[in-house]
């Protein structure tokens, strides 16, 4: 936690008081300049000892204006948002937020709300409550979600089986001593989980809210045999015992620094991307990619199950990729090859489906339609990850009627029909100024609002399939694949179904 009442812990003194005329209050340009600049090299990073992060605090709640609750409340959507960065919620979904009793804590529970509302199953322990208003509205909003308050007896003694995070937002930069009961005990839990001997096969991943817990604010891991955290969140700016963390995920949030405070600490800090409330600092762990492997667990598609006719099966499936709300359920690899043999593969999306064939629409010159009109066949190929299939599809292709394309081009949003105007696709351009110059001049010639002309060298292809699989991700790489083939029975028209090894 990056802030605490520092009235109450004497922080108010006269010695801490600050000439902000001398710290760069008039010279905001250069502190935005400085603040903004991205920074790649973690040990180019600012990172703050105890007393200047309790001076920034002072700043933030004095002059500043800032309040307590605003702070809490960018930190733990600054946290969720990290988590969320990283730890997706269809695969890490129990999160245990342990929280105590000062603003650390407070942080923990205001990231278990955001992610609530991110689609996690939060469960919060927080055996040392404060009285205050503050973190009492906080426990309030959590109980109406409702978020279940676990106490620590209540609490597995192998965190490892029912969570697969777990939020460490026991102490910030402000605690000094010894950790007391029950947190004495959590931190060993946690300590435990990071333990090569006693090293589960799944353990959950620990996530330090500012500092890891039991953590010496400047100086680290001290024994050696603290919390080992896969991932730190910072607020404001590092803490020095940052330097120290060899998890793989270290980000930054709290995306509250003004320049004048950047200015008088010299605080040279990664710049948040877009409106994002978090940046990574450093660069992702290396990972083995041989290494890299999915189990699919997924219910068995048997050919009892299978549609006899495969355009059915692909509408069921496709229903199913739609409900399931997976991002562009349409989005396809289109792959073509031209005379030389050399084939080409993009992403396309499917506009239209039914017993004649799989449609989209594209530059007639561009690279894919040279190759088709050299080579009328080409394969579809959609992937939909979130539920383990995917479909395969080959056939001849033609271009569908001028009037179809006529049809489906004055469909389309003016914006995109004028995108599909000024994109010569797959020709050398000489800049992206050249694309916004082409788009600027069309539309103020078609500001009037009179129908936009559909260029010659635009319209769609069917693909007539000649060829459907069906595959369903499986456990063990033991895959379900469903062939459709067709063939001619008394001079009508069906589909085999043939079972293909995985």
């Amino acid at each position: 936690m990056i802030y605490f009442w520092l009235k109450i812990q004497g922080f108010w003194g006269s010695n801490s008081k600050i000439n902000f005329q001398k710290s760069g209050f008039c010279s905001e340009t250069k502190a935005m300049a400085s603040a903004a600049k991205i920074v790649q090299d973690p040990e180019s990073i600012s990172y703050l000892s105890q007393q200047e992060a309790a001076e920034v605090d002072e700043i933030l709640m004095g002059p500043l204006g800032f309040s307590v609750d605003q702070l809490m409340e960018l930190a733990g959507l600054s946290v969720a948002t990290s988590i969320a960065e990283v730890y997706k919620s269809d695969k890490y979904n129990r999160v245990l937020a342990i929280c105590g009793p000062g603003n650390n804590g407070g942080d923990g529970l205001v990231t278990a709300r955001h992610l609530y509302h991110f689609g996690y199953k939060p469960f919060i322990c927080y055996p040392k409550r404060t009285p205050k208003p503050l973190y009492s509205g906080l426990v309030t909003q959590l109980e109406s979600l409702p978020i279940p308050f676990l106490s620590v007896e209540e609490l597995p003694v192998d965190l490892s089986s029912n969570f697969d995070i777990l939020l460490d937002a026991m102490f910030g930069f402000s605690f000094h001593g010894t950790p007391r009961p029950p947190f004495d005990d959590m931190i060993q839990r946690l300590v435990a989980l990071g333990n090569p001997n006693q090293k589960h096969q799944k353990s959950p991943v620990i996530v330090s809210v500012d500092i890891p817990s039991g953590w010496h604010v400047e100086e680290g891991d001290l024994s050696g045999e603290g919390i080992k955290p896969d991932m730190l969140v910072s607020l404001t700016a590092p803490k020095l015992c940052a330097k120290k963390f060899s998890g793989p995920h270290h980000f930054l949030g709290g995306r509250f620094v003004p320049p004048p405070i950047a200015d008088k600490f010299k605080l040279n800090l990664p710049a948040y991307p877009g409106t994002s409330m978090c940046v990574r600092i450093g660069k992702p762990p290396q990972v083995d990619i041989s290494a890299l492997r999915e189990n699919y667990i997924s219910p068995e598609f048997s050919e009892d199950q299978a549609q006899t006719d495969p355009f059915d099966q692909f509408q069921k499936w496709f229903d199913d990729a739609v409900a399931a709300g997976l991002k562009e359920p349409n989005a396809m690899a289109l792959s073509t090859t031209g005379k030389d043999g050399k084939p080409s593969s993009r992403m396309v999306l499917l506009k239209g489906v039914d017993k004649d064939g799989f449609v989209w629409y594209t530059n007639y010159e561009s690279q894919k339609a040279q190759q088709i009109s050299e080579n009328p066949s080409a394969a579809l190929l959609f992937y939909w990850d979130g539920l383990n299939r995917q479909v395969r599809v080959e056939g001849p292709v033609q271009k569908v009627s001028e009037e179809e394309s006529e049809k489906y081009f004055h469909s389309r949003p003016r914006g995109s029909q004028i995108g599909a105007i000024v994109s010569k696709q797959s020709t050398v351009i000489p800049g992206r100024q050249f694309l916004h110059q082409q788009q600027e001049e069309l539309e103020a010639k078609y500001s009037d609002g009179n129908t936009i002309p559909k260029p010659k060298y635009w319209g769609g292809y069917r693909l007539k399939p000649e060829l459907f699989e069906f595959w369903q991700g499986q456990p063990s790489r033991l895959h379900d694949r469903l062939l459709y083939s067709p063939i001619e029975t008394d001079g009508t028209r069906a589909w085999k179904i043939e079972r293909l090894s995985p």
